[in-house]
């Protein structure tokens, strides 16, 4: 899949709530209840990702959680980050 241009991802990132575009990433920080709410995000974003064989850097700060993604094979962003920025978004 190829790399995005710096242009094609700025135009992509606007259509997602919350992601922000940091060089040749894609990044948001998730905030829920409690510390199990944010494990059982995770827990059900993992299958997505490994479907995709896609998968984001995660953080885990008590109730937050912070997903960056890059396609690291690519060098940057590819359409594959976005796609897995916006299926994290329906978890929610």
């Amino acid at each position: 899949m190829p790399k995005l241009s710096q242009t094609e991802a700025e135009q992509r990132v606007k259509n997602l709530s919350g992601w922000t575009l940091y060089g040749d990433e894609i990044r948001k920080q998730y905030t829920f209840k409690d510390f199990l709410a944010a494990i059982a995000f995770v827990d059900r974003l993992a299958p997505i990702a490994q479907a995709a064989d896609h998968h984001p850097d995660i953080l885990i700060n008590y109730k937050r959680v912070t997903l960056t993604y890059s396609t690291h094979s690519e060098g940057g962003l590819t359409v594959k980050d976005f796609e897995g920025a916006a299926a994290a978004d329906h978890l929610v």
